[in-house]
């Protein structure tokens, strides 16, 4: 095999795999002093000179020159007389120094080393992008979209570096197809099989708060920092920010100029409705905001047990718990504080809280009612079942034999 070509071939690769010249040097030294010991028993007496950029490789072997009878190890020493036919002034005692051939190791050794060196040059390139995406963690990478698999997208990177975004780490609203550009952040790198496996997500809180601070000057600066993310991705998502120079508006700068800011970060979620709240340490206050558009009449606040009731008037409620209880979960999720919801009933004494049926219905029902605002016998019976099953987790059996019971209350 021809010295030159595989040196070749290895600098071609260095060049478009990011290896750097000492350690590409370094392993194609190892490499070749490992045939060297195969074959002579020990390296210590060769000398290799690599030249990447030349595509040169010379491996020279220095022996001692001892007397005919005297010679031992033909690794280490050169009898006189052969030492003579290379040049007839050597005299015992001398170094003699003499270029081994690639030729001489037979094409089985050679095909063996090249082998060698493939697997090692390929361990140090997924070593090298193990390292990069490990310090990627939580930062947005750009890929094209490669292939399109049932529960995951195979996306490649500039330098065609395989990563995954798993479905349940997309948007579910997502579509993609081959060639289109596809924008995640990076969750986790992990080895699987010896090779490096990078993650995607597009539906982590983390995605967000990155697109944030790519549009978002005064983030990028640190004028304004963002205190936490809650999401349910493609559908509703909350950020508190907080600024430390008063003079700056958190809330504007994040939305900008009639929205100029927000849009393109609505546009990447697929038009996820985005909730950017000012922060503050103030409980009650955040919770109220936490709790926008509805507007609060009053709020209890348990300190030992994270919970606050929140009262509100009647047109009101809905407004609170949201679409399928989205918004009053993520406020929740927001503010860590549990949150129910009571609506102010006026010149209704007849009404019952839920909490007097406890023998009748069971505890975890009534809970799934007050979720969505109905803590009193009144509140369940004015929705009807269909309104029931759609907001709530509850089957339909159980919806109609809870109204059998409240319905009983008022027929006494």
């Amino acid at each position: 095999m021809d010295t030159i070509n595989l040196i070749d071939s290895f600098a071609e690769f260095k060049e478009h795999k990011n290896i750097d010249r000492e350690t590409l040097m370094n392993v194609l030294e190892e490499v070749f002093r490992n045939m060297l010991v195969k074959r002579y028993g020990t390296d210590e007496n060769f000398d290799i000179i690599i030249n990447i950029d030349k595509g040169d490789l010379e491996i020279w072997r220095n022996r001692t020159v001892v007397n005919d009878e005297a010679l031992e190890n033909p690794s280490l020493q050169i009898a006189l007389s052969e030492a003579k036919t290379i040049d007839p002034d050597y005299e015992e005692g001398e170094e003699v120094t003499d270029e081994v051939k690639f030729k001489d190791f037979g094409r089985r050794a050679v095909l063996a080393l090249r082998q060698n060196l493939s697997a090692r040059i390929l361990e140090l390139e997924k070593d090298y992008v193990y390292l990069k995406y490990k310090e990627k963690v939580g930062q947005i990478v750009t890929g094209e979209v490669y292939q399109v698999w049932k529960k995951e997208i195979l996306v490649l990177d500039d330098e065609e570096n395989e990563l995954l975004l798993p479905k349940n780490e997309q948007i579910p609203s997502d579509f993609f197809k081959k060639g289109d550009t596809l924008r995640a952040v990076v969750i986790r790198v992990e080895m699987k099989n010896t090779s490096p496996q990078i993650i995607l997500s597009r539906t982590s809180p983390v995605f967000l708060e990155r697109l944030f601070e790519n549009e978002v000057p005064e983030i990028s600066d640190g004028l304004i920092t963002i205190k936490r993310v809650v999401r349910v991705p493609g559908e509703r998502a909350k950020v508190a920010v907080e600024s430390y120079d008063d003079r700056i508006d958190p809330v504007g700068a994040c939305v900008g100029m009639k929205g100029s800011r927000i849009h393109g970060i609505v546009r990447e979620l697929r038009n996820e409705n985005i909730d950017v709240i000012n922060y503050t340490n103030n409980v009650q206050l955040y919770i109220q905001r936490a709790l926008n558009p509805a507007k609060i009449n009053k709020i209890e606040i348990d300190e030992m047990r994270k919970h606050a009731s929140v009262h509100l008037n009647k047109d009101e409620v809905s407004l609170a718990i949201g679409k399928g209880g989205l918004n009053i979960r993520l406020a929740s999720q927001l503010t860590g504080y549990e949150i129910d919801v009571y609506r102010i009933t006026e010149g209704d004494e007849e009404d019952v809280r839920l909490e007097e049926f406890t023998d009748e219905i069971e505890q975890w029902v009534i809970d799934e009612l007050k979720r969505i605002g109905c803590d009193t016998a009144k509140t369940v019976l004015e929705l009807s079942d269909e309104e029931l099953e759609n907001r709530t987790d509850l089957e339909i059996e159980t919806i109609r034999e809870v109204r059998r019971v409240l319905k009983a209350e008022f027929d006494k």
